[in-house]
Parts: structure tokens; sequence; C-alpha cells
């Protein structure tokens, strides 16, 4: 009964979304108040009807109900209860009941937290946001329904879960990553509505910002998990592939942090409307791409979900129909959507137009290398392939010239400023930037690449740009560490979101170009040295794990002498799937990883083993938890909830006006 009750709650999920779509949406344009205060709890509802459905699913995988072809097909009754769990979304049916959990989550919090804004403006944004549940509701309901049933018979034992899926990566990685790519969903309804409504003054903007960079933070999060999963269970060692599906993440999250610098340029200065808008619908447009691509059938990737072509075109149709109508809208307000601001060339206005500039053109040359190849042979012209010395090529000169940017920009004024004024500043950061950079790579790095000491250069030019901005924030303060404690948060956030970028593309730097990776042959009581460590396998064995059997290395590391740690990769065998894995070691640390993965057995007896030492790696995962700590910092303004009490304080009045 748990299924059916499941599937009951998704039906009627489905007629709550439908009256999410009529009711508010008629009373917003009718000014009818009883039809548009039904929005609440209508979203409230369809969250807590999916919740329910999800929690059904999750019960018919912990109860081992082989019945539901979904349990059968991906899960087993060796398999731990933590990985049953997963296995709810480690396919293409489960994946998509949480991606439409989530968007409910994300609309039933708009829901809560909008008390404050106007009421036609609420019924609008939830009303659109009620359009795009239902599209994919009905896309799960009629492609893709996770409650099918195996009846009569049905097997005894289910298939297993995808060996590459049973890792705690993989039970935060999916969740994460759909709080972003629908959380900008938000951004689009708040477009949409205030386009319905025809009011594009900079409130929309001001609304939306911070839901805007909740998702940010969010899919931000969601990409460095599963570059870290990528890394330690895929047994490559790489932190990133260009793989197609990595860059459907990837497209939204570059275009995503342009609508955020945009969104302030027009709360601030009334700027950029009609890009903020394009913004916004592009963002989410791309979200929904990056659905179609892992659920189509059109890639081959460890990542994707679905072969089926149906439920693609289906995708292409929702992404179209959402799409082509804020489009449409965007046409016809077009000569209503007017910048109020000025702004010279020098100006912090500017700024921000260059550094949106370069993140479009960034997110164009990933859209490029990886749409192509499918239009190639969707066209049947052949087979291309695009890899990475194309993205490198094209998108490493486009991230320094961001990076170089980035350091300008924080410093200007608004509207108007003029670079005599930043003359010392900025030259005295250029100088030590380059002494810093330069020197580092050259005294201490060997070999000398000119493209590290260029990149190290840029990140030590955003770290003394910054530290210069805050020191002129704080110059004329009587208690300059007060003052600098009591700096904003949103620009505290600001100022974390650089930095952690800074730290990433440091990570991203060293580790390029300085990783050290040899296929060594190892044997009990034998030894190799790789980057100054002597790795000395001293025994092998096997156990049994819980749906699989195991041979585990033990490997002893020691430096100048003296133990480092010992490391213990495995060579696993799942029994249900027949699938082998490689399940590899890694010695973390601050500076540097050492990295196991052991192969196959080789005739002579011993083990074809692959040995590694990268150095700086964590900064990249480490700059992205700075970056969404930042992000997190500036959602916590309190200028946000003053806004929100101003606004309440205006409606009251103007009631208690209207009664008097």
């Amino acid at each position: 009964m748990i299924p059916e009750l499941g599937h009951l709650a998704l039906v009627l999920a489905i007629a709550t979304s439908i009256l999410l779509v009529i009711l508010p949406l008629v009373g917003a344009s009718r000014g009818n108040h009883q039809l548009m205060a039904t929005a609440r709890p209508l979203a409230a509802a369809q969250f807590w009807l999916l919740a329910v459905s999800f929690g059904c699913l999750v019960l018919a995988f912990l109860q081992n109900d082989f019945s539901v072809q979904l349990v059968a097909e991906h899960s087993n009754t060796r398999l731990p209860w933590y990985y049953q769990i997963t296995a709810t979304w480690g396919n293409h049916e489960g994946s998509l009941l949480l991606w439409v959990l989530t968007l409910a989550g994300w609309t039933w919090a708009v829901a809560l937290f909008s008390q404050s804004l106007p009421r036609e403006l609420v019924a609008r944004v939830l009303g659109v946001m009620g359009i795009i549940s239902l599209c994919f509701l009905l896309f799960t309901q009629m492609t893709s329904n996770p409650f099918v049933r195996i009846l009569p018979v049905f097997p005894y034992e289910g298939q297993d879960l995808n060996p590459l899926l049973q890792d705690v990566g993989m039970i935060l990685h999916p969740p994460m990553l759909y709080m972003g790519y629908v959380g900008f969903a938000v951004a689009f309804a708040f477009v949409v509505a205030a386009l319905i409504g025809g009011k594009l003054d900079s409130a929309w903007a001001r609304w939306s910002r911070p839901w805007t960079t909740s998702a940010w933070c969010f899919l931000t999060l969601g990409i460095a998990l599963g570059s870290w999963w990528a890394y330690y269970e895929l047994g490559w060692g790489g932190w990133w592939f260009w793989d197609p599906v990595e860059n459907a993440s990837f497209m939204p999250w570059l275009l995503g942090t342009a609508l955020m610098h945009s969104l302030a340029a027009t709360e601030k200065r009334s700027v950029f409307k009609a890009w903020t808008i394009l913004l916004a619908i592009a963002t989410f447009s791309l979200s929904i791409l990056g659905t179609f691509l892992v659920r189509s059938g059109v890639l081959t990737s460890v990542h994707s979900f679905a072969t089926d072509p149906t439920r693609g075109l289906f995708l292409l149709v929702i992404m179209a129909l959402l799409t082509g109508s804020a489009l449409l809208l965007l046409f016809l307000r077009a000569s209503s959507i007017r910048s109020d601001g000025r702004f010279d060339p020098v100006s912090r206005e500017s700024g921000l137009l260059v550094n949106n500039v370069l993140l479009a053109a960034a997110c164009g040359v990933v859209f490029v290398g990886t749409l192509f190849p499918l239009l190639v042979d969707v066209l049947d012209l052949g087979k291309l392939s695009v890899g990475p010395p194309y993205f490198n090529a094209l998108f490493a000169p486009l991230t320094l010239a961001l990076m170089a940017a980035l350091g300008v920009g924080p410093l200007l004024r608004w509207k108007t400023d003029e670079l005599y004024r930043l003359r010392v500043p900025l030259i005295i950061s250029a100088v030590i930037s380059i002494t810093l950079g330069f020197g580092l790579t050259y005294f201490l790095l060997t070999p000398f690449y000119w493209l590290v000491a260029l990149s190290l250069t840029l990140v030590f030019w955003v770290i003394c740009t910054q530290i210069e901005d805050i020191r002129g924030r704080i110059r004329n303060k009587h208690h300059r560490w007060q003052a600098l404690l009591n700096l904003p948060r949103h620009y505290q956030g600001m100022v974390l979101g650089h930095l952690g970028l800074a730290v990433t593309v440091t990570g991203i730097a060293m580790v390029s170009f300085y990783d050290i990776a040899e296929d060594v042959r190892l044997a009990e009581d034998r030894s190799t040295v790789v980057a100054g460590h002597e790795f000395r396998m001293v025994e092998l064995y096997d156990y049994q794990g819980p749906n699989f059997s195991a041979t585990r290395a033990v490997v002893e590391v020691y430096r100048d002498g003296r133990q480092v740690t010992v490391m213990r990769p495995e060579k696993r065998f799942y029994w249900a799937r027949q699938m082998p894995m490689t399940q590899v070691a890694l010695s973390p640390g601050l500076t540097r990883d050492l990295y196991v993965a052991l192969g196959e057995p080789l005739d002579d007896g011993s083990w074809a083993v692959r040995v590694q030492y990268k150095p700086f790696i964590r900064w990249i995962w480490l700059g992205s938890i700075i970056m969404s700590i930042g992000g997190f910092i500036a959602i916590s303004d309190p200028r946000y909830r003053l806004a929100r009490r101003r606004r309440t304080a205006t409606v009251t009045g103007e009631q208690h006006v209207a009664k008097t």
C-alpha cells in the first residue's frame, strides 16, 4: 500500500499545482484578494504532498519492496540502509521526484518568507512557480512514474545500486546540486511576475537577490561535491574532466554569478534592467538544459541517468515553453524597460558590466564546446570530439581576465570615478602582486611556468586590492578593529566570495602544472619513490564487505626515512552487478594529497598501482566552501529584514488610512 499512497500523493500534488497556477494568477489579474490568498496554502499543500510521495518511495527502498520496479532495479537486500536511501535518487525516476520536491520546497519557502511583499507580486511569483512545478510533475507522471509495480511476479532480490553511487559523496551531491539548479527558478519567477505585472522598477531585483544568492551557494557546494566525488571515486585522480554533464551544471553557475552581480547594480543604481532580466531567464533555462542532458540519452556519461529519447523530447518542450514564454513577455514589455541610472566609463557599474561580459563569454565557450558535438551528431555530419585542450585554451584566458577585473571593480565608486584617484593603491598592489607571484614561482617551484606565475600574480592582485578596499572603508574610523568587525554583512560576503575564488584559482594552477602521477608495479615488500615519498606495499589480503568482496593493499609511506602515513587502497567486486570497482586511498593535507589506486593483478603476482602527488588540490574545494560561506553571510544581512519591516509598516499604514 505504501507505493500506492506515494502515487496518490503525487497525483494530488499535480491537482494542487493546477490550482496554484490558476487561482493566484486569476486573482492577481482581477485584483481578487480571496483568490490571491490561496497561493500560500496551495504552495504548502503541494510541498507536503510531494514530501509524502518521496517519503513513501524511501520506505519502499528501506523495506526492500522488489515489487516496485525502481527498487528491484536499483537496490538489494545486502545494500546498507544509508545506501538504500541514496538509491532513492540514484536513478532517473527517483531523482526526478527529488527534483520536483526541491522545487516545491523553494516554492513553499517563498510563500513563507514573502509576507511583506505586495499580494499581487506574491500571487504571480507563486503562480509562475506553480507552472514550472506542473510541467515537471506531468513529466514525472507521464514518462517517469517511480511507483510502477512488477506484478504478479516480481524478483526476490534486487539488481543493486550502481557501485559508483555507493559513496557518501552521492548522499549529499544530488540534493545539493538540485537545490542550486531549482533555486534559480525563484529568480526566474520574480522576473516573469514583474514582466506580467508591468512593474519593472528595481524593487523586484531587491526581492529576488537573496533567493538568487541562496541558489548560487547551493549550486557552488553541489558542483564542489561532484568534483570531490569524481576525484576519489572514479580512480583517475582528476578533479574536473570537462564532461558534458559536469559542464551542464557549470554553465548556470557562470551565468548565475553574472546574475548576482547584475542584480546588485539593478537594485542600487537601477541599471542593466534588460540585461538582468535576460540573465535570470537564461540561467534557469540552462538549469533545465542540464536536466535535459542528464536524462535525454543524448550523452554517454558516468553522471547521466536515462537513455529514453521520449523523455528528452518532453524536456525540450518544457524548456521551449518556459523560456519562450518568458522571452515573449520580455519582447512585449521591452518599451517599458528603461534603466534610470547613468554612469561613466570609469565607475562601479562599468566594472560590473565587464565582469558580466567575461562570465557570459566563459559560459558561451562551455556551451559551444558541450553542445556543438551533439549538433554535429544530430545532423549526421560525423563525429566530433571536443576535449580539454579546447576548454583550457579558451576558458583559462577569460578566467585570468576576470581575476584582473575583479581587483579593480570593488575599488571603483558608483556612477562616476577616476582611475587617477586609485593610481597609488593600484600601483602598490600591482608591484606586490607581481613580486609575490613571480618570486614564489621562480624561487620555490620547479620547474618555472609562466602561466602559474601569472595566475598567482592575479591571485595576490585580488587579495591586495580587497585589503586596500577594506582599509579605505575603516581608515577614518576611531575604532578600526571594531569597524572591521562591523562591516556590512553583504560586503563581508562579497569579500569572502572573491577570496574564495582566489583560493580556488591557486589550487587549480598548482595541481594542473605540478601534479605528479606514475603507474608502477608493486608487490609485497616492494616499493617505489614518487615526489620524494617512498611507497612500500607491506601486505595484501582479501575480505568480504556487505555486498562485495575486496582485495586490500597496505601501503606504508616514508619521507626522509620517517613513516608519514599508512594507506589502504582496495579493488572491489560487487556481486549483484558483477562489477569491479577501485577504492582509492588518500593521505590528505593542506598543501598536498597522496593518492594511491589499486589497478589489476599482473602475471608475476604484482599489481598495477597508480601513485599520485597532488599539490594544493584541496584548495579547489576549500575555495568553493569559502565562496558559499560568503554567499550565506551576504544573505543574512539585516538590510533585507529591515526592508521587509519597512514594507510591512507601509502596508499597515495604507490599510489604516483606507479604513479611516
